[in-house]
């Protein structure tokens, strides 16, 4: 019988977002969470505690207001270099500076 809730290793929303580099602060992240505008795997999120797990899907408004959707592909355990951070995530999509979407079809249906 499948379970409702995937386990496996998680980590909290926030945390992520700013160990991986997506916001400068954490207290950027703990905002975004909190403003229900961010979505994992497709369900509205309101609390910076919620669970990100390898494979989870973020959709959200950049602080800088562009649509960006990333799927988690591993878990940071600390707030690295740039470089480590690009490496916890891949964009799906991202606005480029014109407002046009960049979508990578594959990634996309996930």
């Amino acid at each position: 019988m499948a379970e409702a809730f995937p386990r496996g290793p998680s980590m909290r929303l926030d945390c992520f977002l700013w160990f991986a580099r997506i916001v400068k602060t954490r207290g950027i992240a703990q905002g975004m969470a909190a403003s229900g505008r961010l979505r994992i795997d497709g369900r509205a999120v309101d609390r910076p505690a919620a669970a990100v797990r390898i494979g989870s899907v973020l959709a959200f408004v950049t602080p800088s207001g562009r649509v960006r959707a990333i799927r988690v592909e591993c878990l940071p355990e600390r707030r690295g270099p740039p470089d480590a951070g690009r490496s916890c995530y891949t964009d799906l999509i991202e606005n480029d500076r014109t407002g046009t979407a960049i979508i990578d079809e594959a990634g996309a249906r996930a």
